[in-house]
Formats: C-alpha cells, sequence, structure tokens
C-alpha cells in the first residue's frame, strides 16, 4: 500500500514523540515504530534529567556545561552542549505544564538529586542537578508525550517495523515498512523524515537496553550511504544486575548508596577521592572490573551496591523501581542486603551524524543530507563525545527532539512532494523472499549469541588491539554464515523470526563499524580504553571518528569553544 504524509517520524521514543508534537500543529505528522509506541525503550529511563534550575543548590548552566564537556573527555561539540544545557531549564517546565508528574522537595518545588560527574564551581563538590520522577522519569515523560499526540491526532504506524529508506533525486523522500500484523509491504512517502531509533545495546550479551534496541535506524543511514559517527564510544553503565544486566539507576548512587568489594571497602575512594562513587561512568565502570581482576570481587566476578545505610523509607519512596527489580529478578531486599552488580551495555554516544537542528550530515565538510534527519540516541550531534553524563541522555532526546520539529517545520515549506517509483518496493519484497525461502544451515540464534558473545569479550570496557582483530575476522565470518540463514517460520502475519532475521543483519553490520572505529582510535578516552594505549592522546586522536560505506574510515575535527582540554581528576 501506498501513503503520504509530510513528515514521517521513525521511532516512538522521547525524541521522536517529542518532535512530533513540536511539528503536528502544522505539518501532517505520521509516527512508525516497530513495538507499541509507550513500549519504546525511553520507558525505561529510571534516573532523571538534567537541568541548573537551583531547586536544592546553587547551580548554573556554565556548571552544567563544564561538567558534560569534562565528562566527554572533551569530545564533546562544544557549540551543541551549550546549546542543551542552557536549553535545560526550559525543558524542565515545559514538561510540568504538560503534566510530568515530578518528585517534589519540602518545598514543593521540582526536586533534584545527586548524580555521576554533577558538580558546582568547575568540578569543586557535587551538586544536586538531577530532576526526577520517583525512579521512573523516562516512563512517566513518555506517557506524557504520547498523550500529548493522542491529543493533537499523530497518526501511528505501530508494530512497523521499517526495511529500507527511499530516496529519489538524492533527496530522501520516504521509507518501506513491513506491517508485522498482516504481513504487508508499504511505501510511506514523506516530505521529510526523522530517524529517532535509539541505540543497539542487544549487539552486546550483557546489557540493559530493550530487544528492540537493534541498531535498525543507524544502519539503514549507514545502508544510504551515511557515515556512522564516534561508533567506538559504547557506554557500560556500572551497576547491572548481576548476572542479568538490568540497570540499576545511578540515582541509587545518587541517594547515597555504596560500592563495595568482598573486602568490604568503598573501593571508589581509590579511583575519585573526590566525587568518589559519584564519578563518571566509565571511570567507575573500569574501577569495578579493576577490583575484579585484583580479586577483590565476590565469587563469580561483581561487587556490592549498598543501599541498606539509607534506611526503608528512603528507598522505597525514591528507589521503589529499583527495589521492586531487585526483589523480582533476584530474591533480594535491597533494604536489608546490599546487590550484586557488574558493568552492562548502556547507551551509545555515537550515531547519525547531524548538526545542531538534527539535519543529517554526509561526510566530513557537513554536507546535508536532503530530507533526512535524526535525534536522539541513534544520532550524534555530538554532546556526549567520549563518554555521557547521567541524565543527559533524556535532556539529549527532548532539545533536539524539539529542535528537530522546529527544522522539519521551516524545512518542508520549501520542498514539494516528489513522485516516488515502485522500485523500492518491488526491492523490499525480493529481499523478504530471499530471506524467507532460503534454503540453510544456520540459525539465527546461534549466530547472533555468537556476535554477543564476542563483543562482550573483546569491545566492552577494555579493548587492545590484538582482541579487536581477531574479533573482527570473527564478525566477517559470521556475517558469511548468516547469509545461510534459515527461516522455519513461512507465516504473514507477526513474523517475528523474520523480523529478527533482518535485526541481526543490522546488528552484524553495526558491530564490524564499531569495532574498525575502536581499532583505528589508538588512544584511550572516555568510554573506549584500549589497554595497548591507555593515555588520552590529544595530539593525534582530538577528533570525531566517520565510518563509510565500504568500512572507509576518515575524521573530522571537534567543535571546542570555552573548554580546553585538561587531565580528567575526580
Amino acid at each position: 500500500m501506498n501513503f503520504k504524509h509530510d513528515i514521517v517520524i521513525v521511532g516512538a521514543g522521547l525524541a521522536g514523540l517529542r518532535a512530533a508534537v513540536e511539528c503536528v500543529e502544522e505539518a501532517d505528522v505520521a509516527v512508525v515504530s516497530k513495538v507499541l509506541p509507550t513500549r519504546s525503550h525511553s520507558g525505561a529511563a529510571q534516573g532523571g534529567i538534567t537541568a541548573s534550575i537551583g531547586n536544592e543548590e546553587e547551580d548554573h548552566w556554565e556548571w552544567h556545561m563544564f561538567d558534560t564537556v569534562k565528562g566527554s573527555d572533551y569530545l564533546a561539540d562544544q557549540d551543541a552542549v551549550e546549546i542543551m544545557v542552557k536549553d535545560a531549564p526550559r525543558v524542565i517546565y515545559e514538561l510540568e505544564h504538560m503534566g510530568v508528574p515530578f518528585s517534589r522537595n519540602k518545598d514543593g518545588k521540582i526536586a533534584q538529586r545527586n548524580f555521576g560527574g554533577h558538580t558546582s564551581e568547575y568540578g569543586k563538590k557535587p551538586v544536586k542537578r538531577a530532576c526526577y520522577a520517583s525512579d521512573r522519569t523516562g516512563r512517566v515523560v513518555l506517557d506524557t508525550l504520547y498523550d500529548q499526540c493522542l491529543r493533537h491526532r499523530v497518526k501511528f504506524y505501530q508494530e512497523h517495523y521499517v526495511l529500507s529508506l527511499v530516496f529519489e533525486d538524492k533527496k530522501c523522500a520516504g521509507l518501506i515498512t513491513y506491517d508485522l500484523s498482516s504481513g504487508e509491504l508499504n511505501l510511506i512517502e514523506a516530505r521529510a523524515v526523522l530517524l529517532a531509533t535509539g541505540g543497539c545495546g542487544r549487539i552486546f550479551k550483557t546489557t540493559s537496553n530493550g530487544f528492540a534496541s537493534t541498531g535498525d535506524g543507524l544502519n539503514l543511514a549507514h545502508r544510504a550511504g551515511i557515515p556512522l559517527m564516534d561508533m567506538e564510544f559504547v557506554q557500560f553503565h556500572p551497576t547491572g544486575l548481576y548476572p542479568l544486566g538490568i540497570l540499576v539507576s545511578e540515582a541509587a548512587r545518587g541517594e547515597g548508596g555504596i560500592l563495595r568489594n568482598s573486602l568490604g571497602e568503598r573501593f571508589m575512594e581509590r579511583y575519585a577521592p573526590t566525587v568518589k562513587d559519584l564519578a563518571a561512568r566509565d571511570v567507575v565502570s573500569r574501577a569495578i572490573l579493576t577490583e575484579v581482576r585484583e580479586g577483590r570481587s565476590f565469587e563469580g566476578g561483581y561487587v556490592h551496591l549498598d543501599l541498606t545505610h539509607l534506611g526503608e523509607k528512603k528507598i522505597i519512596e525514591r528507589l521503589w523501581e529499583i527495589t521492586s527489580f531487585v526483589r523480582i529478578y533476584l530474591g533480594i531486599d535491597p533494604v536489608y542486603e546490599p546487590i550484586p552488580v557488574y558493568p552492562t551495555c548502556h547507551y551509545l554516544m555515537g550515531g547519525i551524524p547531524t548538526d545542531t537542528d538534527g539535519r543529517v550530515l554526509q561526510d566530513e565538510s557537513d554536507a546535508i543530507a536532503q530530507g533526512l534527519y535524526a535525534a536522539g540516541e541513534c544520532a550524534c550531534v555530538s554532546v556526549h563525545g567520549a563518554n555521557r553524563l547521567g541524565c543527559n541522555s533524556l535532556l539529549d532526546t527532548l532539545v533536539f527532539g524539539r529542535r528537530c520539529g522546529m527544522a522539519m517545520k521551516a524545512d518542508i515549506s520549501k520542498i514539494e512532494h516528489q513522485p516516488v517509483s515502485d522500485e523500492p518496493l518491488e526491492k523490499a519484497k525480493e529481499m523478504l523472499a530471499g530471506l524467507l525461502y532460503h534454503k540453510g544451515y544456520e540459525k539465527i540464534d546461534v549466530v547472533r549469541r555468537n556476535m554477543q558473545s564476542l563483543m562482550m569479550d573483546y569491545c566492552s570496557v577494555f579493548r587492545d588491539e590484538e582482541g579487536l582483530k581477531k574479533e573482527l575476522e570473527s564478525i566477517r565470518s559470521l556475517k558469511m554464515r548468516f547469509n545461510d540463514v534459515e527461516i522455519v517460520d513461512k507465516g504473514k502475519n507477526f513474523n517475528y523470526e523474520l523480523m529478527e532475521a533482518i535485526e541481526l543483519g543490522h546488528q552484524l553490520d553495526l558491530a564490524e563499524v564499531i569495532l574498525l572505529s575502536a581499532l583505528y582510535r589508538k588512544e584511550s578516552r572516555g568510554a573506549h580504553f584500549r589497554e595497548d594505549f591507555p593515555v588520552r592522546d590529544d595530539t593525534n586522536f582530538l577528533k570525531h571518528t566517520l565510518v563509510f560505506k565500504g568500512q572507509e574510515v576518515r575524521y573530522k575535527p571537534v567543535v571546542i569553544t570555552r573548554f580546553q582540554p585538561e587531565a580528567r581528576v575526580y
């Protein structure tokens, strides 16, 4: 079937829904989502949203900017960071007016709490900057924005899987979707397409990401000739429930939780003597794994997150979701027992390169890919650089989701609908038929598990050249095996085996891009730690990595405005 809209947004998380709310009153807007919109991964965000509103302590946007740039290990583009942190207070008050039920302090103001890397006076001491709704901030913001979309009658294509982007005369003019409920293919034409499809954490064996976080949008853009930027920077959150990887939010440490090793030591005092357990995530993740390597972990290789001293009232009021997860999945009550934790793949700092209005950039000269936009975790604007600070992710989605909406509104007024041929639809049909009716010997799950284990073993928190080269060969071998995958389910309706095969193809491509990016960056910076190059190298690598289709690697400079690179000391 054929459909036509002014703007099509792929992804129903916070970035996509905020963009839809921004432009729906002035354009015909549709949102395409492969899951039910309220099941988007944004709803899993627990901790909060950063903003220097100063409800608990004195705070300023300049301090927020400094922390973000320092936390990024100076790889963030500072012009984009300045836009984000200046806009943060407006974001909070806008959400409050939309109906987001933020937690309140004793004065009735929006409450704020500590989070890793948030400081006052340019790093002198921790500051309460995270605005939150208990420990389910993402859930309530997602529900509120979805309500706003329904109120404004945004069109939703839910449980529609995007198979390809459609380009006409070098301009993005729509996309092809696979309707899971019917098995039908659709051509959806648009004057502007926004990719807001989230990250790709399911490439790794241990991850906090939901099953839908397979990186589809990233690879759709890459296959269309768009480079991917800074893909080597994959954040491992220090506190995933051991051994499941389910997230224990940084809010737990923000409220006073303490990391302890098997000797009972508060070991973060060794690695970050000033901010201790509230150091940046890459620092804490490496500290935990160092404790494990040096034999100070518990049997099985994990450490404890101790909340017991906080008291039942505080734990239940402020960390209810975390508490319920621990009780349900581990059978442990964190009111009385410490929580076993281990780093888990959490967030992708890299992604589709964009300008500060979400327009996709197609090379290192910042040439714009007409009609194509990106926002949220799948985009790289770049405000997170080599390492994202806690609570900056929701802020990123909301600030740049809105800016994308504004840019698309302005741009479509200059663009006419172009007729799109049926050729992309026919190619998609051939691709699906090739997958469905191929006779092979490989199983999707076997190939996927091998990929996830390899990425975890050689490309997680610690990396080196030998391991990266070995894994690159293995991933390329898995790509060959993927070509021999056989799909048993030949049905049309809700064929999840077919969808998983398509997702696996995207994941293998992205794994190769991540490995290439990591191999070429011969330094340690933020979440990318090379044991054979353990020092940050600003002379040779203070630059963004771009990997093009065909695995060509190029670079572009980092934008530095206010803060010059200096050593990270916690």
